[in-house]
């Protein structure tokens, strides 16, 4: 679902980390407060990572209600900015390096696995 980004008119990325214990509320308030920008975007994703680099969440409003995402990554690490605190709007090209793991050009360290067990 996160790799089909021609479902979004738009994709932001709060640089830095955020404390992926916030849900829904706790993020859109990020959205709001800190960012100056409405959470109540039709198919707008907003994308947050932690401090471990290896997990982020998504938030997207759908019309009737919000759709909060939580991805691990197994296997590997993203390279999320982390220079400055304010939400940087990315084209659909980084957007997808992001998540093949790396926006800045180095090696990508995110890979395909295939667990054989459930933890």
């Amino acid at each position: 679902m996160l790799r089909d980004i021609k479902s979004f008119r738009k994709i932001y990325i709060a640089t830095g980390y955020t404390d992926l214990r916030k849900g829904i509320d706790g993020l859109s308030a990020i959205v709001k407060m800190e960012f100056d920008l409405t959470p109540f975007e039709k198919d707008v994703l907003f994308l947050f990572c932690g401090k471990k680099q290896d997990r982020f969440k998504a938030l997207v409003w759908e019309g009737d209600g919000f759709l909060l995402m939580y991805k691990r990554i197994e296997g590997g690490r993203l390279c999320w900015p982390r220079t400055t605190r304010e939400a940087a709007q990315l084209k659909y090209e980084d957007y997808r390096q992001l998540l093949d793991g790396c926006i800045i050009l180095q090696k990508p360290s995110v890979r395909e696995v295939y667990p054989t067990e459930v933890l």
